[in-house]
């Protein structure tokens, strides 16, 4: 049968249905296994370079993002995040969003000290400067990797992965999009031209906030291979119960996400006529830039949200000690609501606004969530 996601996050990834067969896949908590002089390639050998404890999660994140193989965990989501970079020779050239998770460009600046490939970095949402940059041209380069969020961390820019494919493939330029926010329930960027796709599974495919794990996942076997012969060398493997965990906390993943969009839906809508609001951004509002783009990419716009409140930095911080429900962290993707002001970190892009404040809308009583918020709201302006 050809089932539809809400029901792959249920079904994948269980054991054979034979009698006696456990419904959940085993934790196996050991770190190298039984061999012969020559092991066929299927053979588990070592745990680092592969365990029957991640593949559950593997098949099913494959089969989410309509792969052609199994996704390849990591030990976290920059390790994934480091493997689909490295896919850039030394020398070369990465295009990425202006705004963007800030560790991930870090981790573009890292690479360009150490292999001195140059990073250019675009607004997302200008088709023009983004294929420009891609193209190269006046004694400039092509790319050879462009690096997309889509919608953006923090600001929710909305990135057509379609034709940034096209014009990154005339190029012969690769295409890895961090799906994080969106996950594959929302937006699968395979379908849509790109080669990789990453995932922070500590966020909304885990789902708990008690997992630190990443993913990568491509169609291509000669992608596949360089990314696992990446994962192997570095080490950057996850221990097999939180790869457990991952499973576990997969198979509500459609619950989650569907009552979390919804209450990110209502909380955005009430949030724009509330008097200590200066703005608020959510790719569901009929006036964000790319709503329209979000409509046709995505089947939903997603639980997170941001808000900017009057009165600036110093109010917004007020707003985040005001709380009582909602969390003042720096994750997103858990049951619970969270939020925080995404300038307090050094690394945060400086076009970021300093009183933006990240909210990530878990699955509580949207009442609650509100009346929360908006006694916080009222507090942030005394």
């Amino acid at each position: 049968m050809n089932l539809r996601p809400a029901t792959v996050v249920v079904e994948s990834g269980r054991p054979d249905r034979t009698p006696g067969a456990p419904v959940n896949p085993p934790i196996v908590m050991s770190s190298t296994y039984v061999g012969h002089e020559q092991p066929a390639p299927e053979d588990l050998v070592y745990a680092r370079i592969g365990t029957e404890t991640w593949e559950p999660f593997e098949i099913a994140l494959g089969e989410l993002e309509r792969a052609d193989r199994p996704g390849l965990l990591f030990g976290s989501g920059m390790a994934a995040i480091s493997a689909a970079l490295s896919l850039t020779p030394p020398g070369g050239v990465i295009v990425a969003p202006q705004h963007a998770y800030h560790e991930a460009l870090v981790g573009v600046r890292w690479l360009g000290e150490r292999s001195g490939i140059s990073a250019r970095l675009v607004d997302i949402t200008d088709a023009e400067a983004v294929a420009a940059a891609i193209r190269g041209g006046d004694g400039e380069a092509p790319a050879d990797l462009v690096w997309l969020e889509t919608p953006t961390n923090p600001m929710l820019e909305v990135a057509d992965i379609a034709a940034i494919s096209a014009v990154a493939h005339e190029v012969g330029a690769l295409v890895a999009v961090d799906n994080t926010f969106a996950t594959p329930l929302l937006q699968r960027p395979l379908e849509l031209g790109a080669d990789v796709v990453v995932h922070s599974v500590t966020k909304y495919l885990a789902g708990h906030s008690d997992v630190v794990l990443g993913a990568v996942v491509t169609s291509d076997d000669a992608l596949f291979a360089k990314l696992r012969q990446r994962r192997i060398t570095d080490g950057g493997v996850a221990g097999p119960f939180e790869a457990w965990l991952a499973v576990r906390g997969l198979r509500t993943l459609a619950l989650r996400v569907e009552r979390a969009q919804a209450n990110a839906l209502e909380l955005a809508t009430r949030l724009q006529s509330h008097p200590a609001v200066a703005a608020v951004a959510y790719p569901g509002l009929p006036d964000h830039p790319q709503h329209d783009l979000a409509a046709r990419q995505m089947d939903g716009f997603g639980a997170i949200l941001t808000l900017r409140v009057r009165g600036g930095a110093q109010a917004a911080a007020r707003l985040t000690e005001a709380v009582q429900v909602w969390l003042p962290a720096t994750s997103l993707g858990g049951v619970e609501s969270m939020l925080e002001r995404r300038r307090r970190w050094p690394n945060e892009a400086p076009t970021v606004p300093e009183d933006l404040l990240r909210v990530s809308v878990g699955i509580e009583d949207v009442e609650d969530l509100w009346e929360d918020l908006d006694q916080a709201l009222r507090a942030s302006q005394e």
